[in-house]
């Protein structure tokens, strides 16, 4: 067997199609795909859901199960084809010299056994070492990834740990036999961005330490420009354009490329006069592709009987390091030339208030043994003394990392649970004490609520139609089946959905038809404030630009006032009037977006706005990484909530952090932050990203 030579791809993907085949047909997964990963070197493959990203990374593993087969092409790891290589030479490869990274860590984790236990396994099967020896690799592999008293953690189960946690394990577990190629499969989606910050920047590291070589997938182009040297774009099974980050970043050559970076909120993009550009159309499916190029249906460049005539290959690009494009035209584009100019809109007039909340608190009970009674009953404190208003035609933003109680407060508001104590006027009337069942059908359908997982909101055995004419039903309008279906033809042309779509069941809709059925029906009753808790972060930026442009097109109408739920900070700095930070059930700032989005911060929104991945290499970006997790809302810190992760306690004299809570201090007209720091330190720091001249 011929050594390796490291100058040359440690893995090679060439010419590479994989075909899943179906007792209909056969279905073409990814065609014609190449790229390369040399020593050292990470690689991001982007791209939306089901344009093949994760189906190459399981090519490499050969893990495609029993309906997926490679039909074409190679892929090399060291200079020897994967595809046909012996299974029992295989099984020494994985795990040993390529590992994988899933995104969901819980099933990656077995949960009946103990840590120590999962991790001192990997060693032991892939190089026969010692019990001992490897449970002694086990401690010293979760110091290096960051995790606080490495002997607690090898003992527990993984239920006993929280989801960054997991993924830290997860990661240490892959990284113990020391692979060449690590692939990281979208491996901080389901974390906060605080959390994801430093995943981001222990991969990093453990990556250098090592010389381990990354395939990173991901649809956060911000997360890639953190992360990868090189990126390779992925369109319908193909890749489209492929390159060094900053080439591909500064330079992109294909009209895919360009579009997705428009369907993202850069800074300076804003919802009136600098409004997201939807990438039109809709994803083809495999089998509907068209003739010669992918985009071509959607592409503003599209030349017919040129882009259509023959399929397009990869074309070099000029100058630059290893760039390629599959667009015949990418030397006539000008690239240069702004997006053509979106239809600007008017701001929604923001009219009186028309909810307030004073001092509401939300406090949960539970036993130590709530099932057979008994045990201390202790307190969860949810929800602490949150107060603000929300006017007509307003966007207010809530934001924090799980645990901060931006759902409870929601819930509370749609009357699923009923508050401990304050108020909440809805139209000057008070409702905290009401629960949903005792709500009147008015009040019902003037508060509704577009959820986050578009999939599991709808009945899949009712057409689209049925199910918004039954919400209608419910809130008693129309006279007749006629009056109800005429007006849910007219919700379905408000969500810009075709009227066909009528009679559609939920599983021949995309994840963003989906989600506008369900804003639809949220609308239904003429809601006057719409609680979106993350509605968009299930869904491909190009669909997150189209579907948050309807809720503004839908607000600017109907005068709507919109709480939106999240914990992207880039889309709430575009479409939020003003933003609500909440930590460990506290409001800890609240004021407009600008006021919030520059300084003066509360040290956790300056935390929070430097963990934001923004995808433009001319952002420069303070880095400040928050340790730990937020606290446990049952057993929370005496003090201000945030003092146990503050990098500026030190400023604050006599330990009055640790005794205290801080009041809710007025900065500015409209402008609140709950600190002890000083006026004069709080207006001296510095913004946390600028952006560099180009």
């Amino acid at each position: 067997m011929t050594a390796w030579d490291p100058s040359h791809p440690l893995l090679e993907i060439e010419h590479l199609s994989i075909s899943f085949f179906t007792r209909l047909r056969e279905i073409p997964a990814v065609m014609d795909f190449s790229c390369s990963v040399m020593a050292g070197e990470a690689m991001g493959l982007v791209g939306e859901s089901g344009c093949g990203k994760s189906t190459v990374a399981l090519a490499v593993m050969r893990d495609l199960g029993r309906t997926g087969r490679i039909t074409g092409g190679a892929v090399r790891f060291k200079g020897r084809d994967l595809a046909t290589m012996p299974d029992e030479e295989l099984r020494r490869i994985r795990g040993r010299e390529i590992a994988m990274i899933y995104q969901e860590p819980m099933a990656s984790l077995n949960p009946a056994m103990k840590i120590g236990a999962q991790l001192a396994e990997v060693p032991m099967i892939h190089e026969g070492l010692a019990k001992a020896e490897a449970w002694a690799r086990a401690r010293e592999i979760v110091a290096d990834v960051r995790l606080p008293d490495p002997d607690r953690i090898l003992g527990a189960y993984p239920h006993q740990l929280s989801g960054g946690q997991q993924q830290r394990i997860v990661i240490a577990m892959a990284l113990m036999s020391k692979p060449a190629l690590l692939i990281l499969d979208e491996p901080t989606t389901a974390l906060d961005v605080t959390v994801e910050a430093s995943i981001v920047d222990l991969v990093k590291a453990l990556g250098e330490k090592h010389g381990t070589s990354m395939l990173f997938i991901s649809h956060n182009l911000g997360l890639v420009l953190e992360v990868c040297d090189r990126i390779c774009v992925m369109y319908s099974g193909e890749a489209v354009e492929t390159g060094a980050i900053g080439d591909v970043f500064d330079r992109m050559r294909h009209p895919y490329t360009q579009a997705l970076f428009r369907s993202i909120p850069l800074p300076g993009a804003d919802k009136t006069t600098r409004p997201l550009v939807a990438i039109p159309g809709n994803f083809p499916l495999p089998h509907e592709r068209p003739r010669g190029c992918n985009f071509g249906p959607r592409c503003d460049h599209f030349a017919a009987g040129n882009c259509d005539a023959a399929d397009v290959p990869m074309f070099a690009v000029a100058g630059d390091d290893r760039h390629e494009t599959r667009c015949l035209r990418s030397t006539e584009i000008d690239w240069a030339a702004p997006a053509k100019a979106a239809r600007q809109a008017q701001r929604a007039r923001v009219g009186e208030v028309v909810l307030r909340m004073e001092d509401l608190r939300k406090y949960y009970e539970v036993s130590a043994s709530r099932l057979f009674g008994g045990g201390e009953t202790r307190v969860v404190k949810a929800n602490e003394t949150i107060s603000f208003e929300a006017r007509e035609g307003e966007t207010l933003a809530i934001v924090g990392e799980s645990g901060c109680g931006k759902s409870t407060f929601a819930k509370v508001l749609m009357g699923l649970e009923t508050a401990t104590s304050g108020r909440i006027l809805l139209y000057n009337q008070d409702i905290q004490d009401t629960p949903i069942e005792k709500r009147t059908t008015d009040t019902v359908s003037s508060v509704q609520m577009v959820f986050q997982n578009p999939f599991d909101t709808l009945n899949p055995s009712m057409t689209v139609g049925r199910q918004i004419i039954r919400a209608l039903e419910i809130f008693g309008e129309g006279g007749t089946e006629e009056e109800r279906r005429a007006k849910m033809l007219r919700l379905l042309d408000l969500v810009k959905l075709p009227r066909e779509f009528a009679e559609r069941m939920p599983r021949q809709l995309s994840g963003g038809q989906k989600q506008r059925v369900g804003i639809a029906r949220a609308f239904a009753g003429g809601a006057k404030i719409v609680v979106a808790d993350e509605p968009v972060s299930a869904l491909d930026v190009s669909v997150q630009a189209a579907v948050t442009d309807l809720l503004m097109e839908i607000q600017r109408q109907n005068g709507t006032t919109l709480l939106f739920i999240s914990h992207d900070l880039s889309i709430v700095r575009y479409l939020s009037d003003r933003v609500m930070v909440m930590y460990l059930g506290h409001v800890v700032e609240l004021g407009t977006t600008d006021q919030v989005f520059s300084p003066p911060y509360h040290p956790y929104t300056e935390a929070l706005l430097s963990a934001v991945p923004i995808p433009d290499t001319h952002v420069q970006k303070k880095r400040i990484l928050l340790e730990g997790d937020i606290p446990s809302a049952m057993n929370p810190p005496p003090g201000c909530p945030f003092q146990t992760r503050c990098r500026w306690k030190a400023q604050v004299p006599g330990g009055q952090c640790e005794r205290e809570v801080p009041p809710l201090v007025t900065l500015a007209p409209g402008h609140q932050i709950k600190c002890h720091l000083r006026r004069e330190l709080l207006e001296g720091m510095e913004p946390v990203f600028t952006i560099a001249a180009e």
